[in-house]
């Protein structure tokens, strides 16, 4: 676990049956339009009340569309602020990358069926992108809505599409298939399950409400119809927006604050980091990026067994603040050089944070976006649980995988993980208003 972890809108809609807003026709191209009647418009400005004025929304839109009931009484209570926050589904780049963490996460695999080719996809992505277009607007799917998210807004809600290295032979496109999108090697700390590694297609969802994250999984699980199967699906969670006093970097669940040195989009070079730059081959992964997606398992009755010290000196930070051993606030930069009163160097040679540090590995960078997970307890009283670890790069090979390979070699944290499955997909710019996401690699 790498210590580097953390545009179009849908105008106002009316509401359906099962309380959920569906678009108008300038919603989305791509949907039907609704038949409700007037009564049941409902302003964004008057759905949100006091919740737009708050500041908080996420995204550039700075607000959202939620949900209604019909007709619209005479007086409606607004949103709270993290029920109406929207992320965008059309843009320059997919949603669920740059976007906040979410409280609630799914990641899912699916495979395509046998005979589903080139067309079977790309009907399959069209459905996908409008679906994923409607519920992160905070609209009922458009066909067979299970009515799990009623009453909920948007929540932040994110889907976003990948490929998989075994796409591109099922589809015929192996002359499309990225070089950087080659199996990732292997590494000596791997005890992989094949059966929940890999895939065709990867679909992640993220949302601040976990009934909205489940509804979107449905919906998307729903839409494969026959044209594919899931081969493997992951549920994680965060800590919810506004459980702390103020804005923080995460915890995991070994206690650690994870995702300090995490690029940010203010830095000038994050896009060259994490995004394929426009002029790249092949051309339909332009402004896209590369996911690698690892289930990384905690033995947390080991790790719980050491002091507090040894902890700290295993990670090369406080636990409570973060704050490198070096000196200083969790921000900080670590002085590798610094040394104790024995001689010997503060911050320990095999700490997880010297070995991950981008200037200790020829300025790898990646953008770790992570959800926890725990599936249950053993009949050995062992948790199941962990860190299901997504991190973005232009090119994972410049990325991923030679911080992995330096933590092969000697990382303390190593010791107390087990890293069980692993993916890694190709996931392309944003679909424009209209398309769909892999349009221009399907149809191309």
């Amino acid at each position: 676990m790498p210590d580097q972890s953390t545009p179009g809108t849908t105008g106002p809609g009316t509401s359906s049956a099962s309380g959920r807003t569906t678009p108008s026709a300038q919603a989305s191209p791509a949907a039907p339009a609704s038949g409700d009647s007037p009564q049941g418009v409902m302003s964004r400005r008057r759905l949100l009340g006091t919740a737009g004025a708050t500041g908080l929304a996420l995204g550039a839109a700075g607000a959202a569309v939620g949900y209604a009931s019909a007709p619209a009484p005479a007086k409606t209570v607004p949103l709270t602020s993290v029920g109406a926050n929207m992320a965008m589904f059309h843009g320059k780049h997919q949603p669920g990358i740059t976007d906040a963490l979410q409280s609630s996460g799914h990641l899912v695999a699916f495979d395509l069926t046998a005979g589903a080719g080139r067309r079977e996809a790309a009907a399959l992505l069209r459905r996908w992108s409008v679906t994923a277009a409607r519920l992160m607007a905070g609209e009922a799917a458009a066909h067979g809505d299970t009515d799990v998210a009623r009453d909920a807004g948007p929540s932040s809600l994110t889907v976003t599409f990948g490929f998989g290295h075994s796409f591109f032979s099922r589809t015929g496109l192996e002359k499309q298939r990225p070089v950087a999108l080659d199996p990732l090697p292997a590494f000596s700390s791997d005890r992989l399950d094949k059966t929940r590694s890999d895939g065709d297609l990867w679909v992640q969802i993220g949302a601040d409400d976990a009934l909205v994250a489940f509804h979107a999984l449905r919906a998307i699980q729903k839409d494969a119809g026959t044209a594919a199967r899931v081969r493997w699906q992951m549920n994680g969670f965060n800590r919810s927006p506004g459980a702390t006093a103020e804005p923080m970097t995460a915890r995991n669940l070994m206690g650690q604050i994870d995702g300090t040195r995490n690029p940010k989009p203010s830095e000038p070079d994050f896009d060259g980091r994490i995004f394929v730059p426009a002029s790249t081959s092949p051309e339909w992964m332009a402004n896209g990026s590369y996911a690698v997606v690892r289930r990384i398992r905690m033995l947390l009755d080991d790790w719980e067994k050491l002091s507090g010290k040894a902890q700290e000196d295993v990670i090369g930070r406080r636990k409570s603040t973060g704050a490198p051993l070096s000196g200083g606030t969790e921000t900080t930069p670590m002085d590798l050089d610094k040394t104790g009163a024995d001689g010997s160097p503060v911050v320990p040679v095999n700490a997880h944070a010297r070995i991950t540090r981008p200037d200790q590995n020829g300025g790898a960078a990646m953008l770790r976006r992570p959800f926890s997970f725990h599936d249950g307890i053993g009949a050995d009283g062992t948790p199941d649980a962990g860190l299901l670890f997504v991190c973005w790069q232009a090119d994972p090979v410049r990325g991923f995988v030679p911080v992995q390979r330096k933590l092969d070699r000697g990382d303390a944290l190593s010791t107390f993980i087990r890293h069980e499955s692993s993916g890694l997909f190709a996931v392309p710019g944003g679909a424009a208003q209209g398309e769909y996401v892999g349009q221009r690699l399907l149809e191309g």
